[in-house]
């Protein structure tokens, strides 16, 4: 069985999407892939890096002066949440033989970064929220033929690391004592995922599909601290909690539909539904169930599932350039509070391969963050979203991706 580069332009359409799909929604930032695996090599390396850059505005903020004190004086319009993030990927694939194929890869497949500052009329909601995530991944496939191409079994596993910090106000300090009124919540955890899932591919065609299913990762230990010593009279509290990073189904494909010109897209599911809110007690609880009435603080997220529908043109000019457009529409998981709604991103993409074992990727998207609003919402008896409201109109998202492969 002897495996041919089947991707007229398919390279192009993997960086593109890595630009079009780094604003999903939830926590994602490049989720995962898995696109290496395919390549028709011997062995190949892959470093690909994209920048995010989201524009996202709030305006109308009011600040509920119950919470934390009355700062409703500070800036309510015109406030930027968003900061510009990398997204950085490294990976490796090896054939073994004719028939298994295995990649090991790094990414990044979660994070968040808002930072509002400390002078606006909603810092009791927030005043800086960074989350980082690592991903250490190891894939392997089993090719064989059935029928005009080859399937593919597919499976592997990963390892996960998650961090982060969060800083509100949580008490108006008078002017003139040694206080911000500023709390930081500082947590860390690990765990465990895996993939299954099954390809086709028909080389005559150009053709290829891929349905691939991932694990939640449950973070069932996740520890850190509560710094709360810029208040008066209170301290550092050592906190525990539990979350699950989501799983996620993925469906893609790409089919030539003439000499040098195929399409490609893809749909996707992520159970960003369980993130609901979550719970961090203090250390001296342990042993009890963490939960709303024994916490010390929370994060409150209330997302639902999010869906990404993704698909394309690529080109391939000659034996050096190739190209390729899309478009991508990834539903909102807002629920009512934060600033997750709908996006839609057009992306373009161009390779360029020197010779038959270098090539060069670029890949740009602009996107658009469309409107709505944050505020008190009721779920299951409680309250949330009671800091503070606001209000956002259509914004712009861009994204730039560049890559480097290497095949031997």
């Amino acid at each position: 069985m002897h495996r041919k580069n089947i991707g007229i332009g398919a390279a192009t359409a993997v960086a593109l999407l890595s630009a079009t799909t780094a604003q999903a929604g939830g926590l994602e930032r490049s989720g995962y892939n898995i696109d290496l695996l395919f390549d028709p090599s011997g062995y190949a390396i892959e470093s690909t890096a994209t920048y995010v850059n989201p524009q996202r505005d709030l305006n109308n903020v009011r600040d509920n002066p119950a919470d934390g004190g009355d700062i409703s004086a500070r800036p309510s319009n015109g406030i930027r949440a968003t900061e510009g993030y990398w997204v950085p990927r490294i990976g490796f694939k090896a054939s073994v033989g004719n028939a298994i194929d295995c990649m090991a890869d790094y990414s990044e497949p979660w994070g968040a970064h808002l930072n509002q500052g400390s002078n606006w009329a909603g810092a009791s909601e927030n005043i800086e929220t960074k989350i980082d995530s690592r991903n250490y991944a190891a894939t392997c496939s089993y090719s064989f033929d059935v029928g005009a191409g080859q399937l593919r079994i597919i499976g592997g596993g990963f390892y996960q690391e998650i961090s982060g910090f969060q800083e509100r106000l949580v008490s108006a300090i008078p002017a003139g004592l040694p206080f911000n009124g500023i709390g930081r919540l500082d947590l860390e955890g690990n765990g465990w995922g895996w993939r299954a899932g099954v390809g086709y591919e028909i080389e005559e065609y150009a053709l290829r599909t891929s349905l691939v299913y991932n694990s939640a990762v449950d973070l069932d230990d996740i520890t850190g601290t509560l710094d709360l010593r810029q208040i008066p009279g209170r301290g550092i509290i050592p906190v525990f909690g539990s979350a699950s990073m989501p799983d996620s189904l993925e469906f893609k494909f790409q089919t030539g539909v003439a000499p040098g010109w195929l399409i490609f897209g893809g749909v996707k599911w992520t159970d960003w539904s369980q993130l609901q809110s979550l719970s961090f007690c203090p250390e001296f609880t342990r042993g009890i169930a963490c939960s709303a009435r024994t916490q010390a603080t929370s994060l409150d997220l209330l997302y639902r599932d999010g869906w990404t529908i993704s698909g394309g043109v690529g080109h391939k000019f000659n034996e050096q350039w190739s190209g390729a457009l899309s478009l991508a529409w990834d539903r909102g998981v807002t629920t009512g509070i934060g600033t997750h709604s709908d996006t839609w991103t057009l992306g373009a993409g161009v390779s360029y391969a020197p010779t038959e074992n270098i090539e060069f990727r670029v890949g740009g998207a602009l996107g658009l963050l469309t409107s709505g609003s944050s505020g008190e919402v009721t779920r299951d008896g409680q309250t949330f979203g009671q800091r503070a409201t606001y209000d956002f109109d259509t914004d712009l998202v861009s994204a730039i991706s560049t890559s480097l492969k290497v095949k031997f």
